[in-house]
């Protein structure tokens, strides 16, 4: 491998010897504490927060070291969806009649269906 890179095999195994530098250490005990605090947050915390956990906990470290650490390790912040109403009870339609009265047994086949309401988003609203 030295010779097709054209280096020189003592360069390579000074390189294998090498320590890691002081940054990747750091990085590597930064990248220990955001997976935790994550952890901790049931995976709810973007980079604000977990930045603002690290200063709490004593760390100096810049919000874009800790975005590009979360990059690194696949971490982002799960959203809550907004709870949005799809039923509109308030209407002026017509409502059909409760026939059954929740009695849903018959003497012969065929003589009560029952079912769900579906709605579906369209263009012009809620279909249901």
């Amino acid at each position: 491998m030295c010779k097709v890179l054209k280096l020189a095999r003592s360069g390579y195994y000074a390189w294998v010897k090498r320590k890691t530098s002081p940054r990747t250490q750091e990085n590597d005990i930064l990248s220990d504490q955001i997976r935790e605090i994550h952890q901790a947050s049931r995976q709810s915390y973007g980079s604000p927060r977990i930045h603002a956990s690290l200063v709490a906990k004593g760390f100096q470290v810049g919000r874009q070291r800790v975005v590009r650490l979360m990059a690194k390790l696949g971490i982002c912040a799960r959203h809550k969806r907004k709870f949005k109403a799809t039923t509109d009870s308030e209407h002026d339609l017509p409502i059909a009649q409760n026939v059954l009265s929740r009695d849903f047994t018959t003497t012969e086949p065929d003589r009560a269906w029952v079912a769900d309401i579906t709605y579906i988003w369209t263009s012009e609203g809620w279909l249901y």
